[in-house]
């Protein structure tokens, strides 16, 4: 009995540290398991610790003159068209696809408001309306190929990317038409190109439509029966389809939306630049889909925040403007940006292996 008792007392003994060994264990999982459903359930988190965080650097490096309003007013008023594409982009994202016709529909839609009204002599009002129009009509077609036809989102847009593109340059003929002659006789065409003081710093009327824009898709995607098909669309597609969505309705809607949303960009373009050139927008694809994924609105669709967008544009613009300010090589703002996109991407998956 003696020896037994021993042996008992050894093994507890034994055991113990093997028991608080694993209870380490559970308490670091756990920890790592509440870090995950913290960046699951609000997504725009990490961006928006990264853009703060990104500020103070350059507060710090650059001292008042990067914390001037100003400068600071300056970096939305840069992010500004950014940031409405990347909203069109998002929306198309998160239902697990993606739109490479963005810029051709937003600087097409430019040009029509500037060839409608001084081609045809349109009043700029009706013209701008018709280029909205215009930008719909561009989106329900990618919409209709994606949804309807079951083509690949990025074949499609990639197509009619091309073609958008190629009937800007027919269309316009290459024609840039001046911002004098805007100024003159269509000063509608520029609205989103006047600005506003409160106090030290200068808003433009396209930076209050950006922020509109953003917040006002973000409630209708949190609190609308819309914005939760739109997630299960982008989540799973055939779940949804059983469930009772219509999911070829929502995907229509969604390219159509974008469209829309592109077609104001192309507004704002002309505000921003004060021209109407079919050449403008190059880069808008790219940098509408790096604010998304920094954003951290994940490719794959069905999680991410609009708000999380915007701070991915936002971020892009503290890196070109202070830099810029810091008097380093433009190279560097790639650089760090193409860091960031990686960085991004390898969140999202981090976050996709815990929480299965």
């Amino acid at each position: 009995m003696t020896t037994s008792a021993d042996e008992a007392e050894n093994i507890d003994a034994t055991a113990a540290p093997q028991a608080e060994a694993v209870a380490e264990f559970d308490q670091q999982h756990s920890t790592l398991q509440r870090v995950q459903h913290f960046l699951h359930q609000i997504p725009a988190a990490v961006p928006l610790i990264v853009l703060v965080l990104s500020i103070i650097v350059f507060g710090l490096l650059l001292g008042s003159k990067f914390f001037s309003p100003f400068a600071l007013t300056l970096i939305l008023q840069q992010v500004a068209i950014v940031g409405i594409t990347a909203a069109a982009q998002s929306l198309v994202i998160l239902t697990a696809g993606i739109d490479l016709s963005v810029g051709a529909m937003m600087v097409f839609s430019s040009v029509l408001m500037g060839q409608f009204t001084f081609r045809y002599g349109i009043p700029a009002e009706i013209a701008i309306g018709l280029g909205l129009m215009a930008g719909t009509v561009m989106g329900v077609i990618n919409g209709v190929l994606v949804a309807f036809m079951r083509l690949p989102p990025f074949i499609v847009t990639l197509g009619t990317w091309q073609i958008y593109l190629a009937a800007n340059y027919l269309y316009s003929a290459n024609e840039t038409i001046r911002a004098q002659e805007i100024e003159e006789h269509a000063a509608a065409l520029q609205f989103f190109g006047l600005s506003f003081r409160i106090g030290g710093a200068v808003f433009t009327y396209g930076v209050v439509l950006m922020l509109v824009l953003v917040f006002g898709l973000a409630y209708a995607l949190r609190q609308t029966a819309w914005g939760r098909h739109v997630y299960a669309v982008g989540d799973d597609k055939d779940a949804a389809e059983l469930s009772g969505v219509q999911t070829k309705r929502v995907l229509v809607s969604v390219y159509a939306l974008s469209g829309l949303i592109c077609a104001l960009a192309g507004w704002v373009l002309i505000g921003r630049i004060g021209s109407v050139s079919p050449t403008s927008g190059q880069l808008a694809n790219i940098e509408a889909i790096t604010a998304v994924v920094i954003g951290g609105i994940s490719l794959f669709g069905g999680r991410g925040s609009i708000l999380g967008t915007l701070c991915g544009a936002l971020i892009v613009g503290v890196f070109s403007l202070g830099l810029r300010m810091a008097g380093t090589d433009p190279q560097w703002t790639y650089l760090l940006i193409g860091m960031l996109i990686i960085v991004a991407v390898a969140i999202d998956q981090w976050i996709r292996k815990v929480s299965v």
